[in-house]
């Protein structure tokens, strides 16, 4: 191998060194001795990033003069566009601004070129540059910062640290970009196998999203449209303002069975008592999450559920599905599992039938009091126990036996018709004796993660691109895979750019 020249490489790197003596020097003086070691820092920040700056231009301005003598030696391959045809011509001296981390940096390239044909530069394909002025670094720096705090933020944070290179508008834009192969990503990981017997646990849930107009779901936009006509000064009482598209958020964790009685979830009428300490309750193990505002829910779902065949090809292992109780979930999750032609254990949170049966005991009992108390948990321990129907006709026969009022009767009523209606989803005693789960704190905790700590934040409005591309990143950092999606999307941004012959018979594998 031909050794470097190192005259003309010292040369070419004089202003990096000269740079890098003048900080030197600077540090070394009187003035310097005087800093506090904040103003040392708030120096070293400015001029240090000027110097990694001037060390980028003058690697790039070292490897143009490698490319230029190439050519003018003669030695250099031909080159072929993407569509096959040579490029005979060669001309120096195309420059290219590249927008990255340090700063700005000029990168000066040989244009290939044909006649009525496009030109290709090699030294683009090398680098791997990106089709506009900011560097992958940049991208990911801007990523970072925007899954974070709002777009404002962001921006600050990105000048804060790389100077005026990037606007508010672009960085947002640069966001969408960055998500663009989170789906495909997904679809080629392959996530690590379990043993049979951890329980495989897939949790759905919904949460709205306050959105622009034009981001809203069709039917939202016209009921917002008509609200909107009215000219009212305010909503009635438990009227929806219109104003949120809902997103459909999944989990899918595995578990170690952690076997319980009802009395370990629902403290006894009384009290419990010290000799029998309530037993814990599975936890949650290498979660994976997912979550759209644009895909419909059997779309969300259906990815859920291949995430739960990878862990389980087999089905050697219990699936349990965990859902809120809203019927379009139940009818879904029946669709998928029947057309993938599998069994899977459906519960209802159990959190929900709680809040049905605490609003029957303030029915009869008033609330906060000791018999509202006992009344709850009676009824809850039986539900556990596996006795939903028994449980419901009792304060079905008590509400009548009472002649309760029509508006405290409309509370048992209401609770009535849950249990029954959803007796299939409720043998709580056989998840209880094969120690799984039987709430939804996961999908939940992930809602509150995903959404409401970052797309809910106070004033903001949607648009429909921004809202999911965050989203998608969020949900990327929240299951640990922005690193490795970062070099996937890097691979995957060259190929479109920089494509090759026969491209597209090869796959990219994570």
């Amino acid at each position: 191998m031909k050794p470097y020249d190192t005259h003309a490489a010292a040369d070419l790197f004089a202003r990096s060194i000269s740079a890098f003596e003048t900080l030197t020097g600077t540090l070394s003086g009187g003035d310097a001795s005087r800093w506090t070691h904040a103003e040392l820092e708030e120096h070293l920040e400015a001029a240090g990033r000027e110097l990694l700056r001037l060390l980028l231009q003058d690697h790039l301005d070292l490897r143009a003069r490698r490319e230029e003598e190439q050519v003018r030696s003669g030695a250099g391959p031909v080159v072929v566009g993407p569509e096959g045809r040579v490029r005979p011509w060669r001309e120096t001296g195309h420059a290219r601004w590249l927008a990255g981390v340090f700063g700005l940096v000029r990168v000066t390239r040989v244009a290939h070129r044909g006649p009525g044909i496009g030109n290709v530069h090699p030294a683009d394909a090398a680098l791997s540059l990106p089709a506009g002025r900011h560097s992958m670094g940049l991208r990911r720096l801007a990523v970072t910062e925007a899954v974070r705090g709002s777009f404002d933020q962001a921006h600050h944070a990105v000048t804060g640290r790389c100077g005026n290179v990037l606007g508010k508008r672009r960085l947002e834009e640069l966001v969408v970009a960055a998500a663009a192969d989170v789906h495909a990503f997904y679809q080629a990981r392959i996530p690590v196998p379990c043993s049979p017997e951890m329980p495989l646990v897939v949790q759905v849930d919904g949460k709205g999203v306050v959105m622009r107009p034009e981001a809203l779901r069709e039917a939202t936009r016209r009921a917002a449209a008509k609200a909107a006509s009215g000219h009212r000064g305010r909503l009635a009482p438990g009227e929806k303002p219109n104003r949120k598209r809902m997103a459909t958020v999944a989990c899918v964790f595995d578990t170690r069975p952690a076997p319980r009685r009802p009395h370990d979830v629902i403290h006894p009428p009384g009290g419990r008592s010290d000799d029998r300490p309530a037993r814990r309750g599975p936890k949650a193990e290498n979660k994976w999450c997912t979550a759209s505002l644009v895909r419909p829910p059997e779309q969300v779902i259906a990815d859920a559920f291949d995430q739960a065949q990878a862990r389980d090809p087999k089905h050697l292992r219990p699936w349990i599905v965990l859902v809120d109780g809203a019927r379009h979930q139940l009818d879904l999750i029946a669709a998928e599992t029947d057309r993938r032609g599998i069994t899977v254990h459906v519960l209802l949170d159990f959190v929900h039938v709680a809040e049905y049966v605490w609003a029957a005991a303030h029915a009869f009992h008033k609330p906060g009091t000791p018999e509202a108390e006992a009344w709850a948990a009676t009824h809850l321990t039986t539900i556990l126990a596996g006795q939903a129907a028994r449980s419901a006709d009792e304060m079905a026969a008590q509400a009548g036996r009472e002649r309760l009022p029509a508006v405290r009767r409309e509370a048992v009523a209401a609770c009535h018709r849950y249990l029954t209606g959803h007796l299939d989803q409720l043998h709580y005693d056989t998840a209880l004796v094969n120690g799984w789960p039987i709430a939804t704190g996961a999908v939940e905790g992930a809602c509150r993660h995903l959404i409401a700590d970052r797309l809910d934040i106070t004033g903001a409005r949607w648009g429909l691109a921004g809202a999911e591309a965050v989203l998608r990143l969020r949900t990327l950092v929240a299951n640990g895979d922005l690193e490795d999606y970062w070099h996937y999307h890097g691979h995957r941004e060259h190929q479109r750019l920089y494509p090759i012959p026969h491209q597209q018979e090869y796959g990219l594998t994570v």
